[in-house]
């Protein structure tokens, strides 16, 4: 198996040495992060900190009831508890009463109608949060029960109550290219369904609201898009932009559940209403009600091949639970139909790909973006085939890979590296963990079931899985993606600074690193100062879809190279010598042949030099209507894994042994962080594989706690080894792809189709639980 290369790809395994001490590491050096000493010890200041002398405490009053009709609310009793400020309804917004990404379409605060439980209805502020609390509890809600649409196989029926007026889809992907009535001498086909994941972070929805001297208001909150917030706590209030400022708190994870809002215009609303600054903080009950979760799915897939298994068609039906709000399901759907059948060549497709409203918790954006649904069932899929044509099921994926200069199922051409033959080879070629032996000693913590001593061995077999994904990065479908970044220079106590302000949220995975590294980069400097993220500055678009060191790094480039380009001009000005010969070192200006003619303090003086950019990556297309076809996205992300697992099929208990990966990153601008982004985001699809689920029963969340919905700890997280390849994106700032989500889409995957070598059983759901192992027939 061989993949033609321009070129060879530098590499980078775990526990590799990289240079860089934190205050001069540059690209390609991991530096100590600025926020990581303040985290580690606790000192960090999250959201959930935050705090105002003069605050008061706001809390939110939600429906119990999936659907019902709101027949009158009385505040009247919550108004007498002492220590009120105030009790507010959907009245009382002044504004637009509706927010929402990309549709507007979910309320404030309910008026007429509840669509799903937990959607809030009323506020309160009050001098403490209990007060607070026990006055909401004191509000009467007359609710008219409604029938509820909780299944969404059914919420496209005639016959299905509507969740909205205009009905119950929220968006349809059809997609077809080449022949359309093809046949093929193997066929293979399947049903899959994935349940309901939450992204988990520690950190729960938090901020603080302050009125402005100039009766605007200032927002400090936890969050993923502050422009984006913005735009719609302007439009709730009834104020532009230049009133409503908003400023980035510590995030404690994100994961796409803060890319709508929570608790933003309550606690605007309060503060207005008061006077006062008003806290907002959940608690975790709260925050299971309070963000969107991933989509559950379901699926129904056909693969036609040739006898040595080379795929001839594949057919695809995805439906996704959009929960009672759009928030972001119309690109989830475009995501998980444009690349739902992974990084493999087929001539032939036709997928149908729908969200649809129902009166289940609203669903949205999620690490992996409705690639991590699909790929659950394309590679089940692919081990499928494997087995009746008789290929070993890592050939028949590198037989079927997509390769730079194939086109995918939209028609669009993969014009960068896709080394999905040579990630499958890596993976399958590290070497394998040591075998049980009778002889070893028992250490309980490596069986199934850990030190509850459920099985010294008996009963457990050993099973290894593979996958391999791809994913977007950016926005696609013709959305106008760009980031913003300035940049100043200035001379201080004698030394160059450099200060970099963009409003790209930083929630955990680094950014402000990679912001000060390219700046090292670029200009040369030590000292780079991170000007906190705020909408002072133009909008950095969303810290999601793997895009902000490629989208935002882009800017902070562009504007560092506008800077230098200032710069030499001046030295140019100032020295009478032409700024093509002239080049940035440090704090001095030295000629091409390296002669040092100036100090960079000379050039500057007291000047400050600041150049503000918007950055833009290549254009992307909206899909034709009909077929689907276009250059939909800018960039893609690959990535295999291998999964050991040790099961015991008498108790359906799983023990994950290692998990195993390769990831394409195009450059690894900081290598530990790169490590680390691959490690979580494996350990998040692993936990979809065999765990985590928000449990809907009628509507309604049966475990909204992390009592009973389980993540994955430190104990179930195994040995990983981690190759890195860089092959460059020519495209992309310094050949840069994103790297945050491939991992989630092909561990999962990996660590279900290992569960199923080990049991012999088809296992068409995720999570897998152990019932379905030791259940006959599952």
């Amino acid at each position: 198996m061989t993949t033609p290369r321009v070129g060879a790809p530098s590499t980078l395994s775990r526990g590799a040495q990289h240079t860089g001490t934190g205050t001069g590491g540059r690209i390609g050096d991991s530096p100590t992060r600025p926020d990581g000493a303040l985290k580690v010890t606790g000192e960090f200041a999250y959201a959930s900190d935050l705090w105002h002398d003069d605050m008061c405490w706001g809390t939110t009053l939600r429906s119990p009831h999936p659907h019902a009709r709101i027949v009158a609310i009385d505040i009247t009793e919550a108004l007498k508890v002492p220590g009120v400020y105030a009790v507010l309804t959907a009245g009382d917004v002044p504004g637009e009463n509706s927010v929402g990404l990309e549709h507007s379409d979910q309320p404030v605060l309910a008026t007429d109608v509840v669509r799903y439980q937990g959607e809030p209805v009323a506020l309160v502020a009050a001098d403490h949060p209990e007060t607070a609390r026990r006055a909401a509890k004191r509000i009467r809600v007359d609710y008219q029960p409604l029938p509820a649409v909780t299944d969404p196989r059914r919420a496209l029926d005639a016959d299905s109550p509507k969740v909205h007026e205009q009905g119950n889809l929220v968006r349809h992907l059809k997609l077809r290219r080449g022949e359309q009535s093809p046949r093929a001498p193997v066929v293979v086909a399947m049903d899959f369904e994935v349940g309901m994941q939450d992204q988990a972070f520690l950190g729960p929805e938090a901020g603080l609201a302050v009125p402005a001297e100039d009766g605007g208001i200032d927002l400090f909150v936890a969050t993923q898009w502050l422009h984006v917030d913005q735009r719609q706590v302007c439009r709730a209030l009834g104020m532009g932009p230049e009133k409503v400022r908003l400023a980035l708190a510590g995030v404690g994870g994100a994961f796409g559940g803060r890319e709508d809002l929570s608790m933003h215009v309550h606690a605007c609303l309060l503060a207005l209403h008061t006077g006062k600054p008003v806290k907002m903080s959940y608690n975790r009950e709260e925050s299971f009600f309070g963000h969107v979760h991933r989509h559950p799915a379901t699926m129904r897939y056909e693969f036609g091949a040739q006898p040595d298994g080379t795929l001839l068609y594949a057919k695809g039906n995805i439906l996704f639970d959009g929960g009672a709000y759009a928030s972001s399901t119309g690109a989830v759907v475009g995501n998980g139909g444009t690349m739902g059948m992974g990084p493999y060549r087929i001539p032939s497709v036709a997928v149908d790909c729908y969200g649809v409203y129902t009166n289940n918790p609203p669903c949205g954006a999620m690490r992996g973006f409705g690639c991590v649904q699909a790929a659950f069932i394309h590679e089940a899929l692919m081990d499928e085939l494997a087995d009746t044509v008789g290929v070993d099921r890592v050939e028949i994926r590198a037989r079927n890979g997509m390769r730079e200069g194939d086109r995918n199922i939209t028609g669009q051409l993969i014009d960068a590296p896709a080394p999905v033959e040579e990630l499958l080879e890596i993976v399958r070629d590290m070497p394998l963990p040591k075998p049980r032996s009778t002889g070893d000693v028992l250490d309980l913590r490596t069986l199934p079931g850990g030190v509850s001593n459920t099985t010294h061995g008996e009963g457990v077999v050993r099973g290894i899985g593979y996958a391999v994904t791809f994913k977007n990065v950016g926005f696609s479908e013709g959305f106008d993606d760009f980031s913003s970044a300035r940049v100043a220079l200035r001379i201080t106590a004698g030394d160059p600074v450099a200060t970099v302000h963009t409003a790209a949220a930083e929630v955990g995975q680094g950014l402000v690193t990679v912001e000060q590294q390219i700046c090292r980069t670029e200009l040369g400097v030590e000292r780079v100062v991170v000007h906190p993220k705020d909408t002072g500055v133009g909008s950095g678009g969303s810290t999601s879809a793997s895009r902000q060191t490629y989208v935002t790094g882009g800017a902070v480039k562009a504007a560092c190279e506008a800077v230098r380009a200032s710069v030499l001009g001046l030295a140019a000005t100032l020295l009478d010598r032409p700024a093509e010969a002239l080049r940035m070192e440090g704090a001095k200006i030295v000629e091409l042949g390296g002669e040092v003619v100036a100090e960079l303090g000379e050039v500057l003086g007291d000047e400050v030099v600041e150049e503000t950019v918007q950055w833009r990556h290549r254009p992307t297309q909206a899909p034709d209507p009909e077929t689907g076809q276009g250059d939909l996205h800018v960039q893609y992300a690959f990535s295999a894994h291998r999964a050991v697992v040790d099961v015991d099929v008498e108790l359906g208990l799983v023990k994950v042994v290692a998990l195993d990966t390769a990831q394409d990153v195009g450059k690894a601008i900081n290598p530990d962080a790169v490590l680390g982004q691959i490690q979580g985001g494996s350990a998040q699809g692993m936990g979809l594989a065999l765990m985590e689920e928000i449990v809907v029963t009628d509507g309604k969340v049966r475990n909204p706690s992390f009592t009973d919905y389980l993540i994955p700890t430190i104990l179930d997280m195994p040995p990983m080894k981690i190759k890195v390849l860089e092959y460059a994106d020519p495209h992309a700032p310094y050949g840069v792809r994103g790297v945050g989500e491939a991992p989630t889409i092909s561990s999962g995957p990996a660590v279900a189709a290992a569960i199923r070598q080990a049991t012999g059983k088809a296992l068409r759901r995720v999570p897998i639980r152990p019932e379905h192992i030791t259940e006959p027939g599952v």
